[in-house]
């Protein structure tokens, strides 16, 4: 793994790690008022983080690309808080950023480890022509 790749990686890594704790601190401590039950906070904030978990530490550059979605979850839920609860606005900043380390990190390793492993995607004309000789030689 080159030493770009491997920076990438481990921005992916330090901003999930990040935002895991993260949310998790936000939910359970800092938020003013406690309205959800420790179930809910779980099902809805920590889960779906733990889901890419495992890929993530393991460096597959399919979790990374995949993990982008999850991260966009987070994102709206940061941007949304940042607008609308003035108390907790710091909170959400702070996630917004980690989110956004977190999206780069994932985005740019998937895409260069992806090419060093040779796992990038055909181009369309490539794609085209294999067809072609495909039905041609069915015929």
């Amino acid at each position: 793994m080159s030493a770009k790749t491997q920076r990438f990686r481990v921005l992916a890594l330090a901003s999930h790690l990040g935002l895991l704790a993260w949310i998790s601190v936000w939910q359970l401590f800092l938020t003013t008022d406690q309205q959800y039950s420790l179930v809910f906070i779980f099902l809805l904030y920590v889960l779906p983080l733990l889901l890419p978990l495992h890929g993530i530490i393991k460096a597959k550059p399919y979790t990374h690309a995949w993990a982008n979605f999850i991260a966009l979850y987070y994102l709206l839920h940061g941007l949304t808080v940042f607008y609308a609860v003035e108390s907790e606005r710091w909170l959400a900043a702070v996630e917004v950023v980690l989110v956004v380390g977190m999206f780069t990190g994932c985005s740019v390793f998937a895409r260069l480890r992806g090419r060093e492993l040779g796992l990038g995607l055909k181009k369309l004309k490539e794609e085209m022509k294999e067809e072609c000789e495909r039905f041609s030689k069915r015929s």
